[in-house]
């Protein structure tokens, strides 16, 4: 799910006729989706959304595994980011912005943001909001903060999206590709956010497996930011 400080508004434009917006429930939450022009309402409502998030990068070896992955597949994902390991892997940073990725804030150090002084906390996410802004030229505007700890004052000293996740396999703690996988394939549904690591081989390898299964299914990937929940 994703706990926004602000209401983000979505206009799709038509060509021929007006879209048709869709309001999808989901776990308790909407889910705003926009119809692509001439596509029916019926074949709208079809459409199954789910979201790949993938935390603590960007890792030397695996993220571009990973990135090859996406890339073959067409697929789009979210990347939270480490501040601290950007430094020498700028060129997969660049990578991501340039294939269209969605790139967001995970802290500079991995910290827990509600036991750090605001102060601290305010510099450990505009330090890497910084760092991404130098190499892509964009502002992230998504935060997942680690371990999904969150307060109402950072929210009012930083302005920028909290995404959270209602997937999650553990990946980190198990890395065993098909238990991970079993664990996705058995709880997604639409408008489903998986929160992975692209951190570990069996993370990667897990991740396209899930994109291949999920897809053949009639599933499609979206970043976070076309996943308006309220």
């Amino acid at each position: 799910m994703i706990n926004s400080g602000r209401r983000k508004k979505w206009l799709c434009l038509a060509a021929i006729s007006l879209a048709v917006c869709l309001w999808i429930a989901a776990g308790g939450k909407k889910a705003l989706f926009c119809a692509a022009d001439g596509e029916s309402r019926e074949a709208a409502a079809e459409t199954k959304y789910v979201a790949l998030t993938f935390d603590d990068g960007p890792h030397s070896v695996y993220t571009e595994m990973l990135l090859d992955g996406l890339k073959e597949r067409n697929v789009k994902a979210t990347f939270f980011l480490i501040g601290d390991n950007i430094k020498g892997n700028e060129e997969l940073v660049r990578r991501m912005d340039r294939e269209g990725h969605l790139i967001g804030n995970h802290t500079s150090t991995h910290v827990l943001l509600t036991d750090e002084p605001e102060a601290e906390a305010c510099r450990e996410i505009t330090e890497t909001n910084e760092r991404i802004c130098s190499i892509t030229g964009k502002m992230p505007t998504y935060i997942r903060p680690p371990f999904g700890s969150w307060s109402e004052k950072l929210e009012c000293m930083v302005p920028m999206d909290v995404v959270l996740w209602n997937v999650d396999p553990l990946d980190w703690k198990i890395q065993n590709t098909k238990k991970i996988v079993n664990h996705i394939l058995k709880n997604t549904k639409n408008s489903s956010i998986i929160l992975l690591h692209d951190s570990y081989k069996t993370s990667v390898e897990a991740a396209l497996e899930v994109v291949d299964t999920l897809s053949g299914e009639g599933y499609t990937f979206v970043t976070v930011d076309e996943m308006l929940i309220d």
